[in-house]
């Protein structure tokens, strides 16, 4: 089976099966939101993670991680803000521009940020026209229900692929009263079942469901014929997403409880940074090697 979704039958051929995660690295091409939808119909998870820099998306492109998404998540864990609403377009272009540069393979998702697609369709659109002639992203990503269902309807039907985002919606967390999960209760589920299936009706390729209780993201997932990409809402989705930063123990203090640290980075990069410094102190550096006469 090759990336771009063709199954031979069983037997077929002696090739081994390539899947979507670092499936096929010698395409030419990169992953494309139908590769997503084929994965949904085979069963086949795949991971997702957020991308700020050209240096940093070329190591998980080379991982074979298949999306990538430039996350208004940017403004607090890159470009210091304090949360996701002060990113702009402007700022959010240019590191996606960055990540697209810095891969070959991934599929690029940039968040549109908050302000750029509520007012309207037309609005939304402008947005999302900007991000792929200017930054070269294959997709955009916004958060709302059945409010932004007319935004996703004009984004599709001017080819422009959209991941659509509900339960926790980090850009309307003053609205929300808070980082707290969404969907607990029978009138909040019905509601949030409610959104993402108007979401896929709209045209939207896939939907994150974010801190949303295990059990309704999976009732989610087997509803939906798209992926379902969760990040605190448990295993039953069709892929997971995390903040890169999370993931490789960069963010300080402690990870949030939807994420797991499979490194600490944080603590390499203060080691090296110390032993250099104790380095340039003492003269150890540089030496002979690292000079020119």
């Amino acid at each position: 089976m090759s990336i771009s979704g063709t199954v031979p039958p069983a037997g077929a051929s002696g090739e081994p099966k390539l899947t979507l995660y670092n499936g096929s690295t010698g395409t030419g091409r990169r992953v494309t939101v139908r590769d997503l939808a084929l994965a949904k119909q085979r069963g086949e998870r795949w991971p997702m993670l957020t991308a700020y820099d050209a240096m940093t998306a070329g190591v998980f492109d080379e991982a074979g991680i298949p999306v990538l998404l430039v996350g208004d998540s940017a403004a607090d864990n890159h470009l210091g803000y304090s949360n996701t609403v002060p990113v702009t377009v402007e700022e959010l272009i240019t590191l996606s521009a960055a990540v697209v540069r810095g891969t070959s393979r991934s599929l690029i998702v940039a968040d549109l940020p908050f302000g750029s697609y509520q007012s309207s369709p037309r609005q939304a659109l402008e947005t999302g026209t900007r991000f792929l002639k200017e930054a070269g992203v294959g997709a955009v990503k916004l958060e709302g229900g059945r409010r932004v269902v007319h935004q996703v309807e004009a984004l599709v039907q001017a080819g422009i692929p959209v991941m659509a985002h509900i339960g926790l919606t980090p850009q309307s967390v003053n609205v929300l009263g808070g980082y707290r999960v969404q969907g607990r209760g029978d009138e909040e589920a019905e509601r949030l079942l409610a959104d993402a299936k108007a979401l896929e009706a709209a045209g939207a390729f896939a939907v994150v469901l974010e801190l949303v209780p295990a059990e309704l993201a999976q009732r989610v997932t087997e509803l939906l014929h798209i992926p379902t990409v969760g990040i605190g809402a448990g295993a039953g989705c069709d892929a997971q997403v995390q903040v890169w930063t999370d993931m490789a123990g960069m963010t300080p203090g402690n990870a949030p409880k939807h994420a797991k640290k499979y490194a600490d980075m944080r603590g390499v990069l203060t080691e090296a940074a110390r032993a250099y410094a104790k380095d340039v102190v003492s003269g150890a550096f540089p030496t002979a090697e690292n000079s020119f006469h």
